[in-house]
């Protein structure tokens, strides 16, 4: 075998997951030296435009094949975000797939076959849970508008997270069914979105592997949001949800769902998804959950009639548990007073807060900081990583007074 040939073949399983203990440099190398773009067995499917639904100018930014919420939007809308104002992350385009056709099959190493349709899913008992999801870049803009640090990625601000009503049957559920075995390492589900292309190279369909532990902990199959049917931009006709966990683990169009006996490696935990920098290995520091944020329900920039009380409202939440308090600034940092909480809180997924201001003529900067039950607080500064994620700084908004 030549030595091209034989880097072709190495970097083909890699990207299959064959080959583990790789890092980022290494992908890199590799892709390099072979010269090619791997081509690997996926169920693309065709969409016209990248995002299928609505996206008016009031209610989201607009980011390529994402759109952001805008928190202003979610002022007064209850708990759950509405689906038409709920984000979208898609790394291609939104597929149509046939809910009739679907199917989803289920094999590996760490288990029998098995094949399921959607009307066989339905039948199994089911199970509903308010989960959030939340895209591992959430915030990133902020290291740069805020902290004066180049960072890679979609320029999100607060957006990039919606919490839903989530309906489906227990992931766990199948792979018992799938005859899973007692040396099951990994579980990874594969979406039927079109394979994803970076730097000139086909790193297949997005997928990314978790452990058999967290799949029969809290994982769900769904294939409702908010009581109703899944929107094709959320996933339909079935997805992953993964509690806790950043959004990239609830695989969407999920169509296969892999079981290993051995450790798994996709691109989107080995070149994505890891915390590269000088303050991490140069494979990078693998992470799974995200971090702990706050949002003003207000555009930046707002204005306000000075002298006048005004209630200010947000939201704060963490990956390790419910928000024990929340604390507003409006003099930029310099003094900070509780928050009130109000609303039901299901599943204590995020906080819903507000706090009166009377504030003067000029200009103000606002704060938001959280502690959740685990003490974790949100910091002055977040540690900085290259691709930009985990941003758990407490955001400066500026806004003004007039009158």
């Amino acid at each position: 075998m030549s030595e091209r040939a034989y880097d072709e073949h190495r970097l083909r399983d890699f990207l299959a997951g064959r080959t583990r203990g790789f890092s980022r440099r290494d992908l890199l190398a590799l892709t390099a030296a072979a010269g090619v773009a791997a081509t690997l067995p996926g169920s693309p499917a065709r969409a016209a435009t990248p995002i299928v639904k609505p996206l008016p100018a009031e209610l989201f930014r607009a980011l390529g094949t994402n759109a952001e919420t805008r928190f202003s939007a979610l002022k007064d809308q209850g708990y759950y975000v509405p689906v038409d104002r709920f984000f979208v992350r898609n790394h291609t385009v939104t597929p149509t797939i046939s809910a009739d056709s679907w199917q989803l099959e289920i094999s590996g190493s760490g288990t029998g076959s098995a094949t399921f349709g959607l009307d066989d899913l339905k039948k199994l008992p089911s199970v509903t849970a308010p989960v959030a999801i939340e895209c591992a870049g959430n915030g990133r803009s902020f290291y740069t508008t805020q902290q004066g640090q180049t960072v890679s990625g979609t320029a999100w601000t607060l957006g990039a997270i919606g919490v839903g009503r989530w309906k489906g049957v227990r992931l766990s559920t199948l792979l018992r069914r799938s005859g899973i075995s007692r040396n099951a390492v990994d579980v990874q589900p594969i979406g039927l979105d079109p394979n994803f292309v970076s730097g000139g190279v086909d790193l297949g369909p997005v997928r990314r592997p978790f452990p058999v532990r967290k799949a029969f902990d809290d994982v769900i199959l769904a294939y409702e949001l908010n009581g109703e049917p899944l929107p094709p931009d959320h996933g339909f006709p079935v997805r992953v949800v993964v509690p806790h966990w950043v959004g990239i683990s609830s695989i969407k169009w999920v169509g296969r769902i892999e079981v290993s006996a051995e450790p798994l490696f996709s691109p989107w935990n080995t070149q994505f998804y890891r915390l590269f920098g000088p303050d991490f290995p140069a494979e990078g520091q693998p992470f799974d959950r995200q971090s702990i944020k706050s949002a003003f329900e207000l555009e930046p920039g707002a204005t306000f009639p000075a002298g006048v009380r005004t209630r200010l409202t947000g939201r704060s939440w963490s990956a390790d548990g419910p928000i024990r308090e929340v604390e507003i600034s409006t003099d930029g940092g310099t003094t900070w007073r509780r928050a009130r909480p109000y609303g039901a809180t299901p599943g204590g997924v995020w906080q819903r807060w507000e706090y009166d201001w009377t504030p003067t003529a000029g200009e103000h900067v606002l704060l938001a900081r959280a502690t959740d039950v685990r003490g974790n607080t949100q910091p002055d500064v977040a540690r900085f990583n290259t691709l930009g994620y985990l941003f758990d700084a407490a955001v400066r908004v500026p806004v003004t007074a007039v009158g």
